[in-house]
Parts: C-alpha cells; structure tokens; sequence
C-alpha cells in the first residue's frame, strides 16, 4: 500500500492539481423519525458551514439503480486535516444525535472541470 503523502507528491510532481478534500459517507443509524427529528439543525449546519467556505458539497445518494433513495449521504468538507474534519463531522446534529453515523475519508481530486457562467445584468448564475 502506498503511503498517503507519498501519492500526493507524486501527483503533484506529474502536474496534477492534488486538492486534497475530506468526504464522509453518513448512513442512518436510528429510525427514520429520527433522522428526520435531526434534519433542520443538520440543514443549518450545513448552512453554516457553505458561508464559511468550509462545505464543498452535500446532499443524498441514490441507490445503485438511480430509481430510489437510500439513505446514504455524502458530504465534502474543505479542511486543514483528516482531524479538523472529523470534528466538523462529528459536530454535525445528524451525527451527534446519533440519528447517522459517519466514514471519514481523504478524497484528493487531480482532474476534472467546473463551468460557472455569471449573468451579471440577470443574476442567474449556473453551474454545470
């Protein structure tokens, strides 16, 4: 197995962009109510965390057929470390309710592309 750093690097040195990002996977561990019960303080967590340029991305999975929820999340946080987002995971209500539980994990990002187009006279703003 190749060490974490060293993998890094190595994408680096071949031009690669080598973001480094932190993805938990939360899955429910109580009942549906539960989750539920946890859903606004979570959404304001979230919230919270997108002002301050910490969350990159959140939302649901499906499951494998893409026909029906699952339950799973997904959630990307931008972070100093694996232990800084840990403890944003952990802090967040879904997860100190106990209504999911959560695997933390180093997602490095090489390649890729975003498009953003701006309306400025409209303000509509689309991201593909």
């Amino acid at each position: 197995m190749v060490a974490w750093a060293d993998y890094k690097a190595e994408a680096k040195s071949r031009g690669a962009l080598a973001l480094e990002l932190y993805v938990a996977m939360s899955t429910p561990a109580k009942e549906p109510q539960d989750v539920k019960a946890a859903l606004p303080d979570h959404l304001a967590y979230q919230a919270k965390l997108e002002q301050a340029g910490i969350l990159a991305f959140a939302g649901p999975m499906s499951d494998e057929t893409g026909d029906h929820m699952q339950g799973v999340g997904l959630v990307v946080y931008r972070a100093e470390s694996l232990e800084a987002a840990r403890a944003l995971a952990e802090a967040d209500p879904m997860h100190q309710s106990g209504a999911r539980a959560f695997t933390l994990r180093r997602w490095m990002i090489n390649e890729g592309s975003l498009n953003l187009s701006v309306g400025l006279s409209t303000n509509a703003v689309t991201l593909t």
